[in-house]
Order: structure tokens, then sequence, then C-alpha cells
């Protein structure tokens, strides 16, 4: 698959390199200095290539190595979102494409880079970090991608730092007004969606000084479906021929048994049960053959929309020529709601296989692993699941900034930031008589088929009984006073050329609350609650899968707008239910975590073999003291504190030497830690029910003692600034990390909880966070931009950017045996695909520019699932790609009209399970996402 994009990108290098030999009329000069390069030829770019000029300047002129989206970059590429346009930045690899936007980024393989927005640390709610994707793309003036870091950086974040740098006034030379306004057309969804933003600007002369004012706001609306299919988990069952001296029969589905004494099998194993023909499990005593089944078949067809308003504002003071004062806001929002209509079928039934004599089945070639079979009477249920999401973040700064004397300055930045978060949950599930069902797992490309003997009962609402009602909802709070100071001195000859010393001091407290509730079926017919409670969905995955394409539920916007009406029916089966007015938040953990921090560092520079050698070295001594109360909901919230604080020592340094005026060599070594997430520490459980029919619920909690990644970083990087525009380099580097957070799961027997209902058990497979793996990852990656100085006629103008990563990843993972006993094994890193590229072909010549740009990544482990099946752990990513496009027509030098298309090529996205050797996507598939294609016209004007 990625064999075709990738040649292709290497023909347009080749053609570009040829096509640079063909002589040309020169460009016309303009002005990119380089400052350590006082000889290089000074030229001018414009529009696209500007931005990726930018680019190179910003990696050039920084000695750690920093890749950068600047001014144009962001704007112009079809990007609603930062996530969407660091896509295309080496080393960064992206996924969970759902929705119609890009969701999650990793850093050479890691997934926690912080976030800071003019260079100032930001979060979401409780949480320890900022959703990028909710930075909308068109306030952005520069993206920075810091992967190694100083000692006047903050320290947290192994994957290292993204800084969002948003406009000010003194950034435009007067009155200044600019605006976007963009329609998206969403293929899967059938909708049209605005895109819109308006800056104005302005700065004049004062009796006090020079004063500046700006204001930016953006508004992005998207309405998305999520279409997904999904073969179930694997299961054993019983051969056709079970033996005779046990209870088993004919094709039974053989639960593990509770009893740790007599398991049947265990559940979670990491390559799972072994699928070779003949494999047999220990039940009472006797050997009996089985085979590996699915037990469900999944449609899941989700309606969302999501709405995120931003505005940045800024003022600037300088009264001098000395000195400057600059107040900012930043406000960013989300308000998102979704209506996943899902439809559950079981195929695990056995019971009527000798009323049904006409069933059969198909195994994959070489193994005891069933392919396809017919099943009669089987159970099955809908879920009209319908959520709310709502968050407001608040940032407001004030920063200072005074010249002390020719060479010294001193910033001083204080911050205060608000956040608030608050989901609901509101589902109705619905249940229906057995159906014989028809069921290829694996029809074709990883994807399943299945119909039913009788498909009109799918779609009649009288066919269908009123099951478990889930109610509950989540709040979330955060805040923090940031101040931090800094100072430095410069020298411009000898080998001292900077000394900077700084503090930083953060208070940071969060809050999260929790409500639930649930009730048992009613038993009604779903008809009975009247035609505006149910919904009928339609075109779902039509023609890209053999499945149904309808199927009734209840109406997921009808339930929550009607709310308490449905809980007063469900107090038939819990009286305890409780309606609006009587309902409240019960808080979950209380956190207070003060950091302090205090860096020294000193740059020098000499000369070797008459080149200069920069170096820049230092130490950050780094203090966090963090209070927490835990309040437990099963046992009426009784709180728990505990206090907890570490010191740490984080040196760094960094040498770049220029080997020649286009070439340098850089190194860096520097440490760095991953502080754990506040609901990692969360102590108490938190419990759900059997929805699946597995004989034990599952549950998650926090670890109190989780303590902080550490990281030891290694990187070495050579860059060739070869031509004017262009520049080639390659970085090798090693992460070196221990203390690793991963997931630990057990079978616990809990008692007297409050799940209620069809999904009531006592036994949960509980996961908690341990700090029990150390890893190491290391890899190489490979930039090239190339514009060619010297291209004939209609081709000068044309360029390419482009990048690759090679990464190598492993890690310890814990594990308990059958005796209760931690033992571990090597994985690889999570979301770390081993090979990425990206590419991207751009034209710019006269008021026409142009880019076409290529992603790819390699297949990657991306989680591993719950411990509660017979099918290996690792749940794999099939490799993903996405193909976008973007031209821009210059009507007048203030006017561009501008049409975008993101998924040319449709792509999906699948999963599959995988351990090792175990499993793969054909016999093993598990999940296929439709990916959502948009195309967008507008228009952009700026004044």
């Amino acid at each position: 698959m990625a064999l075709k994009p990738f040649a292709f990108c290497t023909a347009s290098i080749l053609a570009l390199g040829l096509a640079s030999v063909a002589h040309a009329q020169d460009t016309a000069p303009q002005t990119v200095a380089d400052d350590s390069a006082p000889n290089a030829e000074d030229i001018i770019v414009t529009g696209v290539r500007a931005s990726i000029v930018g680019a190179i300047n910003s990696r050039k002129n920084n000695i750690q190595i920093v890749d950068s989206i600047v001014a144009e970059d962001v704007g112009k590429l079809p990007d609603n979102n930062v996530v969407e346009a660091l896509q295309r930045v080496t080393g960064i690899q992206v996924t969970d494409r759902a929705g119609g936007e890009t969701a999650t980024i990793t850093i050479r393989g890691l997934s926690d880079p912080v976030t800071t927005w003019n260079g100032r640390n930001i979060f979401t709610a409780a949480g320890t970090s900022f959703a990028l994707q909710d930075v909308s793309a068109n306030l952005v003036k520069k993206i920075d991608v810091y992967k190694t870091r100083a000692a006047d950086q903050l320290e947290f974040g192994l994957a290292g730092q993204i800084d969002v740098a948003t406009r000010r006034p003194f950034d435009f030379d007067g009155f200044t007004i600019s605006g976007l306004a963009r329609g998206v057309y969403s293929e899967l969804a059938d909708k049209f969606n605005p895109n819109v933003s308006l800056l104005v600007s302005d700065r004049w002369e004062t009796g006090i000084g020079e004063m500046g004012f700006l204001i930016n706001g953006s508004y992005t609306r998207t309405k998305y479906r999520n279409q997904n299919v999904q073969a179930g988990a694997l299961v054993p069952f019983a051969t056709e021929n079970p033996p005779s001296d046990t209870w088993l029969t004919p094709l039974q589905r053989i639960f593990p048994n509770t009893d740790p004494n007599n398991p049947y099998w265990t559940p979670g194993l990491n390559a799972g049960l072994p699928t070779t023909p003949g494999s047999t499990l220990s039940i009472d005593g006797v050997d009996v053959p089985y085979y590996l089944s699915r037990d469900a078949v999944i449609s899941s067809d989700l309606y969302g929309k999501r709405e995120r308003p931003s505005i940045n504002a800024a003022f600037q003071w300088a009264p001098n020529d000395r000195s400057t004062y600059t107040a900012e806001f930043y406000y960013s929002g989300f308000r998102g709601t979704t209506f996943n209509s899902m439809m559950f079928s079981y195929v695990d039934w056995w019971g009527n296989l000798g009323a049904n004599p006409g069933s059969t089945f198909e195994l994959y070639d070489g193994t005891n692993i069933i392919k396809s079979r017919q099943v009669g009477a089987v159970a099955g249920f809908n879920s009209a699941d319908y959520a709310t999401n709502k968050t407001d973040s608040y940032v407001y700064a004030l920063n200072a900034d005074w010249d002390v004397g020719d060479r010294g300055k001193i910033t001083a930045d204080l911050t205060y930031q608000d956040s608030k978060n608050q989901t609901s949950f509101f589902a109705m599930r619905t249940n229906r008589g057995p159906l014989d069902v028809d069921v290829d797992f694996n029809a074709g490309g990883g994807i399943p088929s299945y119909s039913f003997s009788t498909p009109e009962v799918l779609t009649d609402p009288n066919a269908w009984t009123i099951g478990d009602l889930f109610d509950n909802g989540n709040k979330s709070t955060g805040s923090a006073w940031t101040f931090q100071l800094d100072g430095h001195y410069d020298w411009d000859e000898g080998f001292l050329r900077r000394i900077k010393a700084g503090f930083r001091y953060d208070n940071r407290s969060a809050s999260t609350f929790v409500r639930e509730q649930s009730a048992g079926g009613l038993g009604t017919t779903l008809a009975s609650l009247g035609e505006g409670y149910s919904f009928t969905n339609n075109g779902f995955f039509d023609g890209q899968a053999d499945v149904p394409t309808s199927w009734v539920l209840a109406n997921g916007p009808a339930l929550y707008k009607n709310a308490d009406a449905i809980r007063s029916m469900y107090q038939a089966t819990n009286p305890n239910l409780l309606l609006s007015d009587q309902m409240s938040f019960g808080r979950v953990f209380d956190i207070n975590e003060v950091t302090l921090a205090a860096y020294l560092m000193a740059d020098g520079q000499i000369d070797i073999f008459g080149r200069p050698l920069m170096i820049e070295g230092g130490v950050r001594l780094v203090t966090v003291d963090t209070d927490y109360d835990y309040f437990d909901r099963y046992n009426d919230y009784a709180r728990t504190g505990v206090s907890t604080g570490q010191v740490k020592f984080l040196p760094s340094f960094t040498a770049r030497y220029e080997i020649t005026p286009k070439l340098r060599l850089r190194f860096n070594y520097g440490e760095t830690l991953r502080r754990p997430a506040f609901g990692d520490l969360n102590p108490n459980v938190s419990l759900t029910g059997d929805l699946s029919g597995l004989g034990f619920g599952t549950g998650s909690a926090g670890n109190a003692n989780l303590r902080a990644t550490t990281s030891k970083n290694y990187d070495i990087a050579l860059e060739w600034y070869f031509e004017r525009n262009s520049a080639i380099y390659v970085t090798g580097f090693r992460r070196e990390i221990q203390g690793l957070v991963v997931p630990l799961t057990t079978l616990e027997y809990i008692p007297n909880n409050t799940i209620v209902g069809s999904t009531a058990t006592d036994y949960f497979q509980v996961t908690r966070p341990t700090n029990a793996s150390d890893g190491v990852l290391k890899g190489v990656e490979i930039g090239l931009t190339y514009f060619p100085t010297y291209l004939p006629s209609i081709l000068n103008g044309l360029g390419f950017q482009g990048s690759a990563t090679v990464l190598d990843s492993s890690q310890t993972i814990p594990d308990t045996d059958t005796a209760g006993n931690i033992v571990y094994t090597k994985s690889a890193f999570f979301a770390v695909s081993k090979f990425s590229y990206n590419a991207t072909l751009a034209y710019e010549r006269g008021p026409i520019g142009a880019r076409l740009s290529y992603v790819w990544r390699k297949g990657f482990l991306n989680n591993n699932e719950a411990r509660a099946f017979a099918n290996p752990i690792g749940m794999w990513r099939k490799p993903e790609n996405s193909l976008d496009m973007q031209i821009t027509w210059a009507i007048t030098k203030d006017i561009g009209l501008t049409f975008d298309a993101t998924n040319l090529t449709k792509s999906k996205q699948q999963n599959y399970y995988k351990y090792d050797t175990a499993g793969g996507p054909v016999t093993m598939n598990s999940s296929t996402l439709l990916i959502d294609r948009t195309f967008a016209a507008g228009v952009r004007f700026k004044f």
C-alpha cells in the first residue's frame, strides 16, 4: 500500500534534482537573513515558500533541535487545528482521525509533549496537558516543536515541548484587519460546516509611548459521522463432538470458571489461547479440544457535533525602546454532543444446534479459529448513547521585559488560568428476541459481514423491548497561578557569551466530581414510548461492507431532552433513581500541587579549525510538593489524604559546530520527567458492569504511590543547508526511560457494589497504573526541504518538503500469573510506528499557490486490551495514511480564494489482535472505522 506513494515521492525528488540543472531566469531577490552566515546572499520569498523557509531558519538559528511551522504554513494548509498542522513536521506521528479530525500526536513515539502558549504551560480542567486539537489554526502565528530542551525550559514532557505562539499588535506595522471564512463539507455526515476567524489590530504613538491592541477570534463547527463495524473478541467453544465424559454440548461456549482451583481457561494471556488444530483445555480433569470464535458482531453509527469558539487578545505598551509591557488573554471553548447508535449482536449461542441441523461453520486453514458460521437464535441489544461535553478554559497573563544596560534583559511573567469541564452520558438499551445470523468474521480486507434471517425485525420498534438505563456525568475544574522571572547578560567576545538564570513558581489546584445511577429494563416495547422516541439510521457502511445498513433504537437526543420523564419511568425498577433537581455531584479528588524550579545556564563559543563551536550548558532544580484528598464513591465518599514530595536535578548540555557555513553538527544531552496524571493517582475504584456477558465486569483505579517517570535523552544531528531555501538534516536520538506508567490488571471480588440491572456482578477485572516499566526508544529522522533556484518556465516555483522517521522501542510490561505473582514481558512502546514519512509538493507562481501532502505511518501497537478474552492482548493498528491538498488563488494582494481537501484516498482506520507471532490482521481482525473525507472552499483577506 505504501510503496506507490513512496515511489511517487522519490520520483518527485529525482525530477526536481534533474530540473535544477536547467538554466532559467533567477527569482527576484528578497530578504531571508541568517544572522549566523552574514555572507550568504539575501533573498526574499513570499506565500507558501516563505512559511517553509521560515521553518528552516527557525531550526538553523536555534541552538536546540527545533522544527517549526510559521506564518502561512498553518493558515494555508488544509488544517483546522494545530494537531493536523503538525502531522507534516519531522518526527511527528498522528493518529485517531475519527470525527473528521486528527486527535492524537506523538513526537518520536512519545505521547506526552508539554503544551505551552507563548511559552506558558496551559492545561485543560483537571488534566496535566492541553487538548491541542482545541487550538484553532486560525489563531496561530508560529508553532515550535522542541525535541531537545535547555535548562530554561519546562522540565516535564518526555516527548518534547510544543509552543503555540499567537499574534500580538507589535507584530504589525499599523492598523490591520484580516479574516477567513470557509465552508467545510463532511462527506460521511453530508453536512456543511463553518470555519471563520477575524483579526483586528492597531498600534499608535501616544505621549507615554507606543501602544497596540489586537483581538483575534475564531469559530468552528463540525457535524460529523463515525461508522465502525467490529468483529468481537475471541472466546473458546467446544467442538461439534465434545468428550462424552464432560457436561459440554456441541459448540457450547466455554466460560472461564471463577474458581481459581479449576479455572477452565485463563482470560487475557499475552498471546491468547493456542490456535493450532487439536489444542485442548483442561476442564474438570478432562482434555477438551476447542475452537476459537467471536462472541459478537458490533456496528456503531455515531452522529456528532462539536463547536470551538476561541479568542486571543493582547495589549502592548512600550514606554521607551528599552521596555515592553504585554497583557494577554486567551479563551478556548469546546461544545460537543454525540449520539452513538450501536447494534450489538451475540454470535455465541449453541443451544438450538440440534433443532437447526443446517448450521455450519468454516475454519481458517491450519487453525482452530472459526472464520464464518451460521448461528441460531442469538440474542442482541441496541444502545442509544447520548453524551455531552463542555469545556471553558481562560488564561490571563501579564508580561514585562526590561533592558538592563546594553547587554542585559530581565523578563517577568505572571499568569492565572482557570478551566472547567463537564460531561454527561444518558443511554438506553433496547433488547430483541432471538434471531438466526449468518456471519463471516473476515469477508475481505479485515471487514466482517453478517445478516439475519428476518432482517425486518431490525427496524421494527415493536420487536424491541426497553432495557437498562445508564445515567452519569463528570465535572472537573483546574486553576493555577504561575510566576516566572528570567534574566540574562550577553557578551560579544571571549568564550563566555551569555549567562542566564531564572525562577518559576506554579501553584496548581484540580478537583473532579462524579454522579452515576442506573436502572434495570422495563420490558415494554420501544414503540410504547411514542414515535418521537424512536430513531432509525440509514446508509450505514452502504456499499463498503455486507452488513445491515439500518436499525431502530431509542432516540438519544429525545431521551436527553426529556431525561426526567425517562427517569420517572425507570423508577418502577429502581425507586432510588434521582431526578434532575435531586442529583448532585460527589467529589472524587482534590489536588494541590506546588512546583518550584530554578535554573542556571551559560552559553559559550570558541573556534575550532577556524569555525565556531557554540556550547550551552545548565542545570534545572525542580521540587514538586503534592497534597491529595481522595473520596471513595463506594464508601459514602470517605476521605483519604496523601502527601508526596520530589526533588530533581535535571542537567542539560548542547553543542553546535559549524563545520562549514552550510554544514552544522549538533549534540544534546538532557534529562526530563513526566509527572503522573492526576486521575492516575486516585486509588478509588470505578466499576462497570458485565456489559458483554463475560461473567465479570471491569474496573479502573489509580495508584497514589505513582512517581514521576524520568528520561535521559541523547540527540545528534547533521544539517546541510545546501542551497537557498533548501536543507537536508539527519538526527539520531535515544531515550532511556525509567518508571514508565503501564496498566496492571487483576481479577478481584468486589461484593455489595452499586451495579444493578442485567450487568450486575461481583467479579471485576480491575486495571491500575504502576511505575513497573523501563524502556529504551531510539531512532533516526531525516528531513528535506528543496526549492530549486533554477527551474524552467512554468516549473519555476515548484518545491518539495518531506521527512521520514525510523523508530525502535522496547519496554517491560508487568503481568500477573495464575498465582497472582507479577511477571514481566517485553513489548514495543504503545503508539510507535517503526517507520513513517510525509511528503509535500508545493507550488507557487503568480497568483496561484498549491500543495499536495501525503502522510503515512506503518502499523503499530496501539494499546493492550482488557485481559478478558482468549485473543492476544495487543491491539494493533494497520498502516495509516492521508492525502490532502490545498489551492489558493490570490485575486488581489489582499484577497484570496481557497480550496482544501483532506483524505482524498478515503483511508480507513483498522485494528487487529496480535502479540509476538500470535494473531494478525487476517484471522484476528477487529474493527474498521471509516475516515471522513472533507472538501472546503473559502476566502481569506487582509487589509
